[in-house]
């Protein structure tokens, strides 16, 4: 068996299928303008358990022309780095998950996982920090501790690096909001998978903070994702998958890739009442501010 440490490509997370429809749905009609989606997991095998090359040309073929990986251990953010270098249409994102730190924290492992995110974030298509944060839906009360002092290092990762910041936020809005105005936020911040208020979208808005929707925005229990998403200002709003999770309506139940970005970008235009040429160009524009070119 080849080991992941030394050949990144070779890692791979099987995600459980139960008795859901595991096969990806058509491809929907392509963009008029091409985007990007600004957060995956392809390293999670699920589906047909597509190669990433062949996810990124299913991508291309709708409008969806780079995606960022993002990691969320050691493992996975190696071999976000990997593809990052292995291929032109992915940037990466490297860190330690919030609900991984306090399992490396019990290890005695926490430094020495940050430390290999310090030196994946130095590679040239690393561009952010992610995915970090805090998380009060998954982790008790004894792992807190060890999600803030990851939280922070990873806040210093980003700033030292010069590079984004994705945050996972899931019950803990507040708490991600106060760290970030005690430590000093990265100079570009995104909620990933933005699960706020349009309350807390207008703070995050206002301090200089991105926010990304994913295709639960068009849930129909997320009235609160649509309010957020009608007040956030064009500049500040980005798209992604979360891929091969949070699969948009009418397809919730199957599998979840960036060949399907353009259905939540309809969605999401739809709600702006913003002409899909022009928003998906808005989109475009906005994560290459945030990360970059994805040619060089």
């Amino acid at each position: 068996m080849t080991d992941p440490s030394t050949d990144p490509s070779s890692y791979v997370r099987v995600r459980e299928k139960s008795a859901r429809d595991v096969s990806y749905p058509p491809a929907p009609e392509p963009l008029p303008v091409p985007v990007y989606d600004n957060h995956c997991h392809l390293e999670i095998e699920d589906g047909e358990g597509l190669a990433l090359a062949d996810h990124l040309e299913r991508a291309a073929a709708v409008g969806v022309v780079g995606v960022v990986q993002a990691g969320g251990d050691i493992e996975s953010s190696r071999w976000s780095a990997w593809a990052a270098a292995s291929h032109p249409r992915v940037l990466a994102a490297v860190a330690i998950h919030p609900n991984e730190a306090p399992a490396y924290a019990e290890r005695g492992m926490l430094d020495e996982a940050i430390a290999v995110i310090d030196e994946l974030a130095a590679q040239p298509r690393v561009r952010a920090i992610g995915e970090t944060g805090l998380d009060f839906f998954r982790t008790g009360e004894e792992g807190l501790p060890a999600q803030y002092e990851s939280f922070e290092a990873h806040i210093a990762l980003a700033k030292k690096h010069d590079i984004a910041m994705q945050i996972h936020d899931r019950d803990a809005h507040d708490a991600v909001l106060d760290t970030l105005e005690r430590v000093g936020a990265p100079e570009r911040t995104v909620f990933h998978c933005f699960s706020g208020d349009a309350d807390m979208a207008r703070i995050a808005a206002d301090r200089g903070y991105w926010l990304s929707f994913a295709g639960n925005v068009t849930f129909k229990n997320a009235q609160n994702l649509r309010d957020a998403l009608a007040v956030t200002p064009r500049e500040r709003i980005l798209v992604e998958t979360d891929a091969p999770f949070l699969t948009p309506t009418p397809l919730r139940g199957r599998p979840n890739a960036p060949y399907l970005v353009p259905v939540t970008v309809r969605f999401m235009a739809a709600e702006l009442g913003m002409p899909i040429d022009e928003l998906c160009a808005q989109l475009a524009a906005n994560t290459l501010e945030v990360y970059g070119s994805f040619t060089s």
